[in-house]
């Protein structure tokens, strides 16, 4: 049955029968397919650079484990097994097959798809029938001939040896032809068998394959008191190659792998069909270019090849639209994986081409928070009226009402009013392990500042607590002018409390200070109560100092 190739209306085709590969023997390897998946499990694991702010389909930098059932029929001798439908990003080196009555010879990766470009030069050389219609009558008139070059244009040569351009009639033109490729729609992995008998096998076939990656999105809403906090948390998961994984089991898996980076061979998703003719008019004029509109990998039953003056787009592979998807209900359930953390979706979910979806992981209330407004900065800063930062810290354990593993991601934090949630800020929340601190950052305090310079002047020594050093530190100099100064103000008609890091430089600490600092993340930080609609003064002197040697 003859199929039509339209220039610039429908382009249709019809995929002729898979010719035989040759085998190492001097029989050659007979071709078959392996039949439709019948289960399938998707284990998506997070980029090995880093949690991102926000997952971009186009530059989704993690992983999945994909893991297919299906069933075969395998002759006698060598054949080879097409697996049609895999990932775009398949890693072929990394596919494994078991099931099989003996091993696999060879493995390949089939990167190049069906596509309208793939169809063109399938047909080179071959008889087609070039068909015009006439634009006022509607009558078609069949011209016999060949296809002989889609090189810089598609070229059209008639039985009776007239050679033309492909739309340089002015009318509407289409190709019937036969064509014959082994171009598959969907990416393909073949595998070279050999079997003594012939054999029907349910086989598994689990490979690596990029394009997917993985966030945990976090939502904090802040009790009216400012004493807890509501906690929700989705796993959001993103699949950017051309092919879905339908009805999977979905799991995701938190922490870092020590996994090198690999490059690996693009679906070919085909070149322009270029119809362009000789110049006409003025030597100035532009000539048009096709360009391809609504192209699917799927069925290319209605495959639309219009003229256009915009510059030619890439055929899609599949629908481009990012589609975001909700899946509320039962939550993911975390399990022990070594000692990474797996969480398993607890009911089967189609990972969709192109899509990201959102499945429920924690959800959690009357979290007790200590609200805390606090700053990072250098012993010789100055500042001038700069907000500090409010942080929420709390304790991932039983007595916070947590206790379980939070993989890192994004944290919204809402505050309520009156029934309604407001947003006030989104921030990075990192890996925190059981009974560990941590904190979410809600965003700048304008009604809690600070004032920092360093001031030469002499300072009352009975406001300045020399402080207690390691016996092995020693002071360098014991003359020393420079004082740092601190003021904090509040204008809130609460009081607040405040913390201060102070970075110092290397080779130096704090020897002299009003208030006495602790240390927090190895770092002196002054803690203080900062009374409403009041200020609070610390000053305090650096010097640098040296290690001891030990006694021999």
């Amino acid at each position: 049955m003859r199929r039509l190739l339209y220039a610039c209306l429908p382009l249709v085709a019809a995929l002729a029968p898979l010719s035989a590969a040759a085998g190492d023997g001097n029989a050659p390897a007979k071709t078959v397919r392996a039949g439709a998946v019948t289960d399938l499990a998707v284990t998506v694991y997070r980029s090995p650079y880093g949690v991102s702010e926000s997952l971009d389909l186009d530059q989704l930098g993690g992983f999945a484990l994909v893991t297919e059932t299906r069933t075969v029929s395998i002759p006698a001798g060598e054949s080879r097994i097409r697996f049609e439908g895999v990932a775009d990003g398949i890693q072929p080196a990394s596919a494994i097959i078991t099931g099989l009555p003996t091993g696999v010879l060879e493995k390949n990766h089939d990167a190049q798809v069906l596509s309208p470009s793939a169809l063109v030069k399938a047909t080179v050389g071959r008889s087609v029938w070039l068909v015009r219609t006439d634009r006022k009558t509607g009558k078609e008139t069949d011209i016999q001939g060949t296809l002989v070059s889609d090189s810089e244009g598609v070229v059209f040569q008639s039985a009776a040896g007239e050679i033309e351009a492909l739309r340089c009639s002015g009318l509407p033109e289409a190709f019937h032809f036969d064509p014959a490729t082994d171009a598959p729609a969907t990416p393909t992995l073949s595998a070279l068998v050999r079997s003594p008998t012939p054999a029907t096998a349910t086989i598994r076939l689990s490979y690596l394959a990029l394009g997917f990656d993985w966030m945990a999105n976090y939502v904090a809403t802040i009790s009216p008191d400012g004493s807890s906090i509501d906690l929700g948390a989705w796993v959001t998961l993103g699949n950017s190659n051309s092919v879905s994984f339908p009805d999977a089991h979905a799991q995701v898996v938190a922490g870092r792998l020590n996994r090198e980076s690999e490059q690996v061979e693009p679906v070919d998703p085909g070149t322009e069909i270029l119809a362009q003719c000789w110049p006409r008019g003025s030597t100035s004029d532009s000539p048009d270019e096709p360009h391809i509109v609504g192209a699917r990998p799927y069925g290319f039953d209605s495959v639309l090849v219009t003229a256009s003056r915009k510059a030619m787009a890439p055929m899609p592979m599949a629908d481009m639209a990012l589609q975001e998807v909700m899946v509320t209900g039962a939550r993911a359930q975390q399990e022990q994986l070594g000692d990474l953390k797996l969480y398993r979706v607890p009911w089967r979910t189609s990972v969709t081409s192109r899509q990201i979806k959102q499945v429920r992981m924690l959800d959690q209330q009357a979290i007790p928070v200590k609200l805390i407004y606090h700053a990072d900065l250098s012993a010789d800063d100055e500042l001038e009226s700069t907000p500090l930062r409010k942080i929420l810290r709390t304790r991932n354990d039983r007595a916070h009402h947590l206790g379980l593993p939070l993989p890192a991601g994004r944290v919204a934090t809402f505050y309520e009013r009156e029934g309604v949630p407001l947003l006030v800020n989104e921030a990075p929340l990192r890996d925190v392990a059981v009974d560990e601190e941590f904190e979410i950052d809600v965003g700048e305090a304008p009604d809690v500042r600070i004032n920092a310079e360093t001031a030469d002047r002499a300072v009352d020594p009975k406001k300045l607590k020399r402080l207690r050093l390691s016996s092995r530190v020693v002071v360098r100099s014991s003359e020393v002018d420079e004082v740092h100064v601190i003021q904090v103000t509040n204008a809130r008609s609460a009081s607040a409390f405040v913390e201060l890091s102070v970075l110092v430089p290397d080779g130096a600490t704090i020897v002299e200070a009003d208030h006495v600092p602790g240390t927090r993340n190895g770092h002196p930080t002054f803690s203080l109560t900062v009374p409403a609609e009041g200020t609070a003064l610390i000053q305090f002197r650096t010097q640098e100092i040296e290690d001891r040697p030990e006694d021999p």
